[in-house]
């Protein structure tokens, strides 16, 4: 049994022994081959780092380390350029900006001014300074129309300033072409008793208005009665009748159809032309009404003659402002906008007023009288305006010249511009849209009587062109220099 368990014991140790020696043996291969891997790993790495070290000693051929190095170097220097570029890109935008905005900001200022422009024009309380650029035109430049056989009492320009439409006591309506200076066309007059047969007035033509769309021409006279013609065929459109005496004034509310007619039967009639209907009639004034006038809004102005009264009509609010401060008769009366308004007298006298005083703010006595000449001889006969703008003008009766205005700021004072003669009566006047031309209805008579007749006066249109001083000192006619 002993010998067993030392045998049992003695071959576990020996197994014990073999199994370490065999291990150990087993080890020390590892640990060879590993040691010759190591060896050979060092090796390698010897050779190939002579063999960099001798392509660094070749000249001209760099080292692998030196090219990556070099690569990153350019690599930096790239991104650095683009860099730069891109600064110096946006250092460029960035002044580009500044002056696009510098001249968006001009740009804002003038579209500003003109939007405010645009909204006092619609509200019609817009008045430009414009008078003090205009030049007296020379003699020669006047243009006389010859075609009427009797005094012209009454014209207007269409809205395109192409064509002037004219009245006369001879009954008639001629349409003129302004380029051309040639007749379009004539609406004849006939005789009395024929207004139920004839298409045109039987008696003298003393006011005429044109819608601002240029879609209706209204005519009125002595016969007392309103036609609406088409302006561009002079077609008879429809007659309006209801006054019981003459016919003095006409006025389109612009922007629309709506007509005012004053006449000597002391009424203010309102018509829609679109329905060719009759609205409604106006009541006020103590004498024969000698003028009318409209703009923007609902209501006409009038001049009430010998009553020496200029009523505002408010259609809205069915109420009339009366306004006096003339010392004669009101024979014509003119809007510069819905604020301000110009008037002429019989005495001679020429007024501003505003809407908020009854009383004119400047009044200019014997404005077209010469010295020696008796205080009501050139009584003004009638007036004009450049819409929105400070430009007037008037004509005094016989003294055959027509005189430019300046309104002062804020309407407180006239100032003449200068005159211009035209031989004869000049029943009216009106400015073109475009400011390029003041048209002048000429008579050897005055359009309402015979209480003088000048002899050597046409019976004409005459066409005065306007002129600017630009800077250069040089008179330019306007349309020139829209043109240049």
């Amino acid at each position: 049994m002993s010998f067993f368990i030392r045998k049992k014991r003695g071959g576990r140790n020996a197994d014990a022994i073999s199994n370490h020696s065999r291990k150990r043996k087993t080890g020390d291969r590892k640990s060879q081959q590993l040691t010759e891997k190591k060896k050979k790993h060092f090796e390698d790495e010897e050779i190939e780092s002579e063999s960099d070290e001798e392509d660094v000693r070749q000249p001209g051929k760099p080292t692998k380390e030196a090219t990556s190095d070099e690569e990153e170097e350019d690599e930096e220097t790239a991104q650095e350029k683009k860099l730069r570029l891109t600064k110096e890109y946006l250092a460029q935008l960035a002044e580009e900006e500044r002056k696009d905005k510098e001249g968006k900001d001009i740009d804002h200022d003038a579209i500003s001014h003109r939007l405010k422009e645009d909204v006092l024009e619609q509200s019609g309380r817009l008045l430009k300074n414009v008078a003090c650029e205009y030049a007296q035109p020379a003699g020669d430049d006047l243009c006389i129309l010859r075609g009427h056989k009797l005094a012209v009492t009454c014209l207007v320009i269409s809205p395109d300033s192409k064509y002037i439409f004219s009245g006369s006591k001879d009954c008639s309506v001629i349409k003129w072409n302004i380029a051309t200076r040639r007749k379009e066309h004539v609406i004849h007059g006939g005789r009395k008793g024929t207004e139920d047969k004839h298409k045109g007035h039987t008696d003298h033509v003393l006011c005429m208005a044109i819608s601002s769309n240029n879609k209706y021409l209204a005519t009125g006279g002595k016969d007392k009665i309103i036609h609406i013609w088409n302006p561009i065929t002079c077609e008879l459109l429809h007659t309006f009748k209801g006054h019981k005496d003459f016919i003095s004034g006409l006025a389109f509310r612009q922007g629309t159809s709506l007509l005012f007619s004053g006449s000597h039967d002391r009424s203010v009639k309102l018509w829609n032309v679109d329905d060719f209907a009759y609205m409604e009639t106006l009541f006020g004034h103590q004498e024969a009404i000698t003028s009318v006038d409209s703009l923007i809004r609902e209501r006409a102005i009038t001049s009430g003659g010998g009553d020496k009264s200029i009523r505002i009509w408010k259609v809205v609010e069915e109420s009339q402002l009366v306004f006096t401060g003339h010392k004669g008769s009101i024979d014509c009366v003119k809007y510069l906008n819905e604020e301000f308004f110009f008037s002429g007298a019989d005495d001679g006298s020429l007024a501003l007023w505003t809407l908020n005083k009854k009383r004119p703010l400047v009044v200019i006595p014997n404005a077209h009288n010469e010295s020696g000449s008796l205080a009501n001889e050139n009584w003004i006969s009638s007036l004009a305006t450049l819409q929105s703008t400070d430009l007037l003008a008037s004509a005094g009766s016989k003294d055959s010249r027509v005189r430019l205005w300046r309104a002062e700021e804020g309407c407180k004072g006239l100032r003449p511009l200068f005159d211009i003669p035209v031989v004869g009566f000049v029943n009216c006047l009106q400015f073109s849209a475009d400011g390029a031309r003041l048209v002048a209805g000429v008579g050897q008579e005055h359009k309402l009587g015979r209480w003088w007749r000048i002899k050597e006066a046409k019976n004409s249109v005459v066409i005065i062109p306007l002129k600017k001083k630009p800077s250069n000192g040089e008179d330019r006619p306007i349309d020139e220099e829209k043109d240049k």
